[in-house]
């Protein structure tokens, strides 16, 4: 498998996690999730930083900036690593089965 493969399930994964369920990323770890999806599908960050009340829109930018020359690769393994740690510092079991379907996928 490749590191797209294991990318493409790491995004299923996260954006599959219930709002509810055990497996909560904090604001912090949902902005990185963020910032290396759109570096690793897009590169680097474009236009000019939303306005000073739009408050997400700006932190989702900033996010994104802080990677910037980083290669989509290397965002996608950041990607895939910081959603190990996520589930790594679980020890439900939804957890313990992301983390083997994310691990199949490798």
């Amino acid at each position: 498998m490749t590191l797209d493969t294991q990318f493409d399930k790491a995004v299923t994964i996260v954006r599959g996690l219930p709002s509810d369920g055990p497996v909560k990323p904090s604001q912090d770890q949902k902005l990185q999730f963020y910032g290396a999806f759109k570096q690793a599908t897009e590169g680097d960050v474009t236009g000019p930083r939303p306005g000073a009340f739009s408050f997400e829109a700006k932190y989702k930018y900033d996010a994104w900036k802080k990677l910037e020359g980083k290669s989509k690769d290397d965002a996608k393994a950041e990607y895939v690593a910081l959603l190990k740690s996520v589930l790594e510092a679980n020890s439900d079991d939804d957890s313990k089965k992301y983390l083997a379907e994310l691990e199949a996928a490798a």
